[in-house]
């Protein structure tokens, strides 16, 4: 397989993907917040990925394949490494696509409103929300869009645009694993995104972590 992952915007995190790295908790000695941080051990909900293709060269039925694949990479590798802080999949998708959301964001999906996933994690005690989508141009090139959003005020801590180039499926599988890691050590940090590993908290993390 061969493709490039190019990164075309990092508000918060720099110009590089870091490539599968594994992310992981303090130890316990840490578990406390401390002022302006999330507890370690914050519940995340993460909503399924969205899909853009309203402006692709060739529209195909196979598109919405892509977001599917997205949601079941970034929730198990999610899952594998924070396990019972990530709020249940049922209840997320339930609240997402009852009619209440529909109404708040005026029939717009709750997955590509930053309010209403605010609303749906809320309303599920998850301090942090995941949202994504994978927008597609050609055949050959898609972007995936994601963000780690603080609930309590709407903070984006993570915010990428990756440009996916090579075989769709593969390189959306990459890209979505590389944001899960990143999201998964900003949690564990409490919600403090950095540009590059902090080898001290990596070594702890690794120490206290097993590696997936």
């Amino acid at each position: 397989m061969h493709g490039t992952l190019t990164p075309s915007r990092r508000r918060t995190t720099g110009a590089m993907l870091w490539t599968l790295i594994l992310l992981a908790a303090p130890a316990a000695a840490q578990a406390q917040s401390t002022p302006g941080l999330e507890a370690p051990t914050a519940k995340l909900a993460v909503l399924s990925a969205a899909l853009y293709n309203e402006q692709a060269n060739v529209i195909e039925e196979t598109d919405s394949a892509k977001a599917a694949v997205a949601t079941e990479v970034l929730r198990s590798r999610l899952t594998a490494q924070l396990g019972e802080q990530i709020v249940s999949v049922a209840a997320v998708d339930s609240l997402a696509n009852a009619p209440a959301a529909r109404a708040a964001t005026g029939a717009t999906p709750c997955n590509v409103k930053v309010s209403c996933a605010r609303m749906v994690a809320r309303s599920l005690g998850a301090p942090w929300v995941v949202m994504t989508k994978v927008s597609k141009t050609s055949n050959l090139i898609w972007l995936l869009s994601a963000q780690l959003v603080r609930v309590s005020t709407g903070e984006i801590v993570l915010d990428d645009s990756t440009e996916l180039k090579g075989e769709p499926e593969a390189m959306v599988r990459i890209g979505v694993r590389q944001f899960a890691d990143r999201v998964v050590r900003a949690v564990a940090n409490g919600g403090r995104a950095s540009n590059y590993p902090d080898p001290a908290f990596e070594s702890q993390a690794i120490a206290n972590w097993p590696i997936q």
